[in-house]
């Protein structure tokens, strides 16, 4: 069976970021953890998707992203000084959530979602980047697809739903696995 629309794909692979020389191994997927994803289901890049399509089991692959094809340049407007005021609860700072390094769920004035890492902590300012974290960065994938098989009208509506709902057929390696 060839990878297309609506099909589980289970794959595994090394993400290398960087050119050249300079590339550093950022993910591992291996066949004990493997990736494991709808296609089509707008749960990949759409970039990712287009490399692999018509691949089937057994298949390698390799290709890169630019990061036009991928999270985009990385753009310094998108890192801001916040007040710290802002993630205070009862009046005080949970250093255990807002510290440097971490990264919180935030909701803008419009009231979307998104993540932003905390990058430095000081007098009454967070600094926030709100980049994705591989902005900017070139990603190469080496791998092997290690099955394709339809997608089950379970695993179809729980991405139409936006994830885990109430199926109880979660377990503690996630969906599916009780």
């Amino acid at each position: 069976m060839k990878i297309e629309s609506n099909r589980m794909v289970t794959l595994t692979y090394d993400l290398h970021v960087g050119e050249g020389e300079e590339r550093e191994l950022m993910e591992q997927t291996t066949v004990d953890r493997p990736l494991q994803f709808i296609y089509g289901a707008n749960m990949m890049l759409d970039a990712f998707e287009r490399e692999l399509k018509g691949l089937g089991e057994g298949d390698t692959f390799s290709f890169t992203l630019t990061p036009e094809e991928a999270y985009g340049e990385y753009e310094e407007e998108r890192v801001i000084e916040l007040p710290k005021k802002i993630f205070e609860v009862d009046g005080k700072i949970d250093t255990n959530v807002v510290f440097e390094g971490n990264t919180l769920p935030m909701m803008d004035s419009s009231g979307n979602r998104l993540m932003g890492s905390v990058v430095e902590i000081e007098g009454d300012t967070v600094t926030m980047d709100f980049n994705h974290p591989l902005a900017g960065e070139t990603m190469h994938f080496d791998g092997q697809v290690l099955s394709v098989r339809e997608a089950t009208a379970q695993e179809m509506a729980m991405v139409l739903s936006g994830g885990c709902s109430d199926c109880s057929g979660c377990g503690p390696e996630g969906c599916g696995s009780e």
